[in-house]
């Protein structure tokens, strides 16, 4: 899924901390491409706008209530409609237990959490400018784990 500049990318984040979401949406916006994105602020949302908005791309966080991330990702990797739709983790946890655990269970990406909307900024031009349908399921050799650091 290369950013089309003619079409908007359909983005999905499973986000419920406010704050965090503010930050995402914030950096969506200096993007210099159109984006439409959709919020579900627990895991259960998530399934319902996950066949709603038909996304693009998934932003997943993993400390979320309801089902949190881990149980989401296995999920939507248990279900076959949603193979062809790449899941970013996007998270503040950046230990290796965590990391091993989301790639093992499908993730294509996982993302930490920056800490100012520049870095985040760059860590999502360098999602979106990544061909999802080429490397949908393996991370691209350069991008195991996005930090700013």
């Amino acid at each position: 899924m290369n950013v089309s500049y003619q079409y908007p990318t359909n983005v999905l984040i499973a986000e419920d901390d406010d704050e965090d979401y503010l930050i995402f949406s914030l950096a969506i916006e200096e993007l210099s491409f159109k984006v439409v994105l959709s919020r579900a602020e627990n895991g259960d949302i998530l399934f319902k706008l996950l066949d709603e908005n038909n996304p693009d791309i998934v932003f997943l966080d993993l400390l979320m209530p309801c089902k949190d991330g881990r149980q989401c990702l296995r999920e939507i990797r248990a279900n076959r409609k949603y193979d062809a739709i790449p899941i970013i983790v996007y998270s503040s946890l950046s230990d290796l237990q965590n990391i091993e655990f989301c790639y093992r269970e499908g993730s294509n990406l996982y993302a930490i959490k920056p800490h100012t909307i520049t870095e985040l900024k760059t860590i999502l031009e360098k999602i979106f400018t990544i061909d999802w349908k080429k490397v949908l399921y393996f991370p691209p050799r350069s991008m195991f784990v996005l930090n700013p650091q």
